[in-house]
């Protein structure tokens, strides 16, 4: 009897201990899509801004399928509340089937302080610092190693959300991030190790994309999906 008891005492205490024992951490990747390219619309509602234009429905369509290429599955899929990024996730989730993304209030796009004195001209010192703060607790909450195996993430947002959060990866002054431009439809790839370290993988990559639809990065012209009417004899 004592034997049995011993032995019952015996599973107990492991099952507990493994049942308290803490996951080992796992390297999280975090994939950042840029939005596809939209246009200015009076009527469109002031919180949430307008929906993509046409050439950004087809960029938002080819990133789809570029992510649904990855030998990977995404372990979880965030968006900004903003229309645009709403609607390219949207169509990304096309590509991926019974997969839904959940908004994420803190992804939406805002101004975060700049070195760039003639950007920040009009801006209220307030606001800059209401941004800061809500990118850095995206950062701080995401951007950390995975807790039992490795994660893969989607998030789909704005431009001055990637390049501000890349900054915070790369370790480097926040301030700099007005010194990259990403393009519309654009991915960029950061590794979480297991230690906690950061490996920036790459930046606005738009190898997805034909040269006639790169929008949105500093140097690329605006395009348009209309048909030129053939010229007339």
């Amino acid at each position: 009897m004592n034997k049995l008891l011993l032995g019952v005492l015996f599973l107990f205490l492991a099952a507990s201990a493994q049942a308290t024992e803490k996951p080992t951490p796992a390297a999280r990747i975090i994939v950042l899509v840029r939005h596809g390219n939209y246009l200015p619309d009076p009527a469109a509602d002031p919180r949430l801004g307008p929906h993509l234009s046409p050439i950004g429905v087809a960029q938002a369509h080819l990133v789809g399928a570029r992510l649904a290429g990855l030998p990977t599955r995404f372990d979880a899929l965030y968006v900004s509340p903003l229309q645009r990024a709403r609607d390219t996730a949207a169509v990304i989730a096309e590509d991926l089937p019974g997969r839904k993304f959940s908004v994420l209030d803190d992804l939406a796009e805002c101004m975060p302080p700049s070195r760039r004195i003639e950007a920040m001209k009009g801006e209220k010192p307030e606001d800059l610092a209401a941004c800061k703060a809500q990118l850095d607790r995206v950062f701080v909450k995401y951007f950390k190693p995975a807790q039992g195996s490795e994660r893969t993430e989607l998030f789909v947002c704005h431009g001055n959300v990637i390049r501000y959060l890349v900054t915070r990866a790369l370790g480097v002054d926040t301030a700099a991030w007005l010194e990259m431009s990403v393009g519309n439809a654009s991915i960029t790839r950061i590794r979480i190790e297991a230690d906690g370290s950061f490996k920036v993988v790459a930046v606005g990559d738009v190898g997805h994309l034909p040269p006639n639809m790169l929008t949105g990065a500093t140097g690329d012209s605006e395009h348009s999906l209309a048909i030129e009417p053939l010229p007339h004899d």
